[in-house]
């Protein structure tokens, strides 16, 4: 049976090391199982994941920005998530709508349900079985160097802790799972491992 995961937080709470070690380990146990990325995850997503992110393009109006970002969305639902959902694949995608709402809604201080509703349009109001919400209590993450940094990772220290209140204070919903990442990966990685048996994704 086939599972829709979704991993969120913030810049530098570890979602990409950890979907790729729960990635390493359904493989290892026999689970048809794909993973992916937002913005990107397919040819024509990828492309607009170049314009979002291009630090050349700082002018970038908030509600292009959030547009853009449901546009890559919608590409990806419905050219990759979908369909592999369908053939009995489980899907492990880093970031989705949840994102959108913290980066372009609460960060950027545009609606909230204006940003749900483009989204909502944009993915047939498609619903992760399993949201990973990464949570850390910490003012300063593992961000990476400064000289990497994309357009939306060189905004103000102010906005990304915006987007890390939104993270910590989202109410509970039937397929929100809060992961405490002030612990080690070992430790982060048993407790994601351990909501996936739960549910029987393994």
């Amino acid at each position: 049976m086939s599972a829709f995961i979704t991993f969120e937080g913030p810049d530098g709470s570890g979602k990409s090391t950890i979907c790729n070690l729960i990635y390493e380990e359904l493989l290892k146990k026999k689970v048809n199982t794909i993973k992916t990325r937002e913005p990107g995850g397919t040819r024509i997503s990828e492309k607009i994941r170049e314009i979002i992110l291009d630090e050349d393009l700082r002018e970038m109006d908030m509600r292009t920005e959030a547009l853009l970002y449901s546009a890559s969305r919608a590409q990806h639902t419905y050219e990759k998530i979908i369909p592999a959902l369908e053939r009995g694949i489980t899907v492990l995608c880093e970031r989705y709508v949840l994102s959108s709402l913290a980066y372009q809604g609460y960060a950027r201080g545009q609606k909230i349900e204006d940003i749900l509703s483009i989204n909502n349009f944009a993915t047939g109001r498609i619903k992760p079985d399993i949201v990973f919400i990464f949570r850390s209590s910490g003012v300063t993450l593992h961000r990476k160097d400064k000289s990497c940094y994309d357009r939306l990772e060189r905004e103000p220290d102010e906005f990304h802790k915006k987007v890390r209140d939104y993270y910590n204070n989202l109410e509970k919903e039937d397929n929100y799972y809060f992961i405490d990442v002030n612990k080690s990966i070992e430790e982060v990685f048993c407790d994601c491992m351990k909501v996936l048996k739960e549910r029987m994704v393994v």
